[in-house]
């Protein structure tokens, strides 16, 4: 009989299913739900623009729906299709995206009482209110348990677990004595789906326990109550409500309830494994393997990278963590990233670019891209900081923000868009150095998302940057694809290794570097880390009145 597999990718604005045959790989049914809340999905506050929290009805209602969608999909397109045929259920979302809960687990954002309170609705990963207080728990971190630290980089960023909780604590108390727990998204989804959302019995991810709540079976799980009393005696009396065991991905959490087997048409107990977060699954979707990182484009990146427990791996400084098991069970996951990549180029289409380069946001991004065609590298005469959402790695700070330097009265939009495409693999050259320089030895670079897929332009000038060929995953999907993956393992439907090697590809085209324009931007990129070090570091002295000048000699040799 076949055997299908279903995928559910939560994303920043929208939610889309994936349903797999786990004999082939083959995409059956797929379908996307934008989540109607807010602006984009996402509830803002007019007085503060670090603010970004989600309603938990759209995650539900989402759910439904794309789990719908697939299956008529499916209907269609694979003759004698039964939905019996699905044999297990993987769940992906973005963290930390942790979400007060009361006794029951169900979200305070869906009682009555806190309908329109923002602090109990689910706080967004890219939610940067905490920042104060992430830097608390950096400095007490580094005094009090500079061991913890040292596996999160050794910088705690304010799109974490604890900075968002410390920051309810401190700014709603009537919310946060309300929560008698607090939840991953990605650990919600599969409780809800195994009818068990007793916040003390379902089962907790590592992936998000240990990027983002410092969790480890070397400290004996969560950090402990010394510590968080420091911060707030109300975190120390919460560490009893929250997890003492997190699990692997591969790990089933469940069968499917009674309840939402009718609400999306699946048989019960259908199997489900424990939730992961996106980048995390999209990186077994994309093949990862020891020597690969896979780079994950979207509104920002995530970088991941894995290392068999069975050799020493040093601590890596500025990264999102170091954790056992994130990704693949046997490994430890290694994850950098980006705050703002799509994101960034989005800004600049709705903000700046004038409609001469088209009426849409899609006209515009053709035509510029169009209007790149035959510049050479360093012919605009700019040069960027891709930090108009902050640094996540290797600087963790979100307080940086963006510079556009080398604008003259001839700039023109397109010529604005390569240097932020630049600035972007600058920044991610900047992470590959910095994994490199601790022994993580990257061989390979896989792409997935939207942008790999749909901008050429981009993929080559990433080659030329990172001097290294860059890959694309077969799959548009890799997130979701990943989560079936382990929904299909968690039904013992096969290991993750052979699923992995029959369900996961790389497309034919391969951008390869240029190596004249490797030269050029070895020059651009040491002015890239002298503004870089100047701006982003306290460390940094030196001087920058070369910078501009220089800018203009590598400008005048392109033309």
């Amino acid at each position: 009989m076949k055997r299908y597999s279903l995928g559910i990718d939560y994303g920043t604005n929208s939610c889309r299913s994936l349903l797999i045959d786990l004999d082939n790989g083959a995409e059956v049914g797929s379908t996307v739900f934008n989540y109607p809340s807010g602006e984009m999905g996402i509830l803002l506050d007019p007085k503060d623009p670090h603010v970004a929290r989600q309603n938990p009805q759209d995650y539900l209602d989402g759910l439904e729906s794309v789990t719908r969608g697939a299956l008529e999909q499916a209907k269609t397109n694979v003759a004698g299709f039964d939905p019996s045929q699905v044999v297990g259920i993987g769940i992906d979302t973005t963290g930390s995206t942790p979400i007060p809960v009361n006794k029951d687990g169900t979200p305070l954002g869906l009682l009555p009482e806190f309908k329109d309170n923002l602090n109990a609705m689910v706080w967004l990963w890219k939610d940067h209110t905490g920042h104060a207080e992430a830097a608390e728990i950096t400095k007490l971190g580094g005094e009090m348990r500079p061991n913890i630290m040292a596996k999160c980089g050794g910088i705690y960023s304010s799109e974490w677990f604890w900075s968002k909780i410390l920051r309810l604590s401190r700014v709603d108390a009537k919310v946060f004595d309300a929560a008698f727990s607090f939840v991953e998204h990605c650990d919600w989804i599969p409780a809800v789906l195994s009818g068990n959302t007793d916040p003390l019995t379902l089962k907790r991810s590592v992936c998000a326990g240990g990027h983002k709540a410092m969790f480890s079976a070397e400290w004996g799980g969560l950090p402990d109550k010394e510590f968080l009393a420091k911060l707030d005696p109300k975190l120390a009396d919460l560490r009893d409500r929250l997890y003492s065991e997190a699990h692997t991905a591969d790990t089933k959490a469940g069968g499917l309830c009674t309840e939402w087997a009718n609400r999306l048409g699946l048989k019960e107990g259908t199997a489900i494994c424990v939730g992961a977060f996106d980048a995390h699954t999209g990186a077994v979707g994309a093949g990862i393997k020891e020597g690969t990182l896979v780079k994950i484009l979207g509104t920002s990146t995530c970088d991941l990278m894995i290392s068999p427990t069975s050799k020493p791996l040093a601590d890596v400084p500025g990264v999102c963590g170091i954790v056992n098991g994130s990704v693949l069970p046997g490994y430890y996951g290694i994850e950098a990233g980006q705050s703002a990549v799509g994101d960034l180029f989005l800004w600049l289409v709705n903000h700046l670019v004038p409609d001469s380069y088209g009426k849409t946001v899609g006209e515009k991004f053709v035509n510029m891209e169009k209007a790149m065609e035959g510049q050479k590298p360093g012919a605009t005469g700019l040069l960027a900081l891709d930090w108009n959402n902050g640094n996540r790695t290797i600087l963790v700070d979100v307080r940086l923000t963006g510079l556009l330097l080398g604008q003259t009265l001839h700039t023109e939009a397109h010529e604005i868009y390569r240097a932020y495409i630049e600035a972007t693999a600058f920044g991610a050259l900047t992470i590959i150095k910095r994994v490199e320089e601790y022994g993580v030895k990257v061989e390979e670079v896989v792409n997935t998302g939207g942008l790999s897929i749909k901008n050429a332009t981009l993929m080559q000038i990433y080659a030329d940057i990172i001097g290294k060929p860059m890959k694309v995953s077969q799959s548009e999907q890799t997130c979701a694809l990943g989560a079936a993956i382990f929904g299909a393992v968690a039904a013992g439907a096969g290991t993750w290794q052979e699923l992995q090697s029959k369900v996961t590809a790389i497309r034919e085209k391969v951008y390869h570097p240029i190596p004249e324009n490797v030269a050029v931007y070895r020059e651009l990129y040491a002015l890239y880390r002298t503004l870089h070090d100047a701006f982003g570091t306290a460390e940094w002295s030196g001087k920058i009145n070369h910078v501009m000048k220089q800018l203009l000699d590598i400008r005048a040799k392109q033309s």
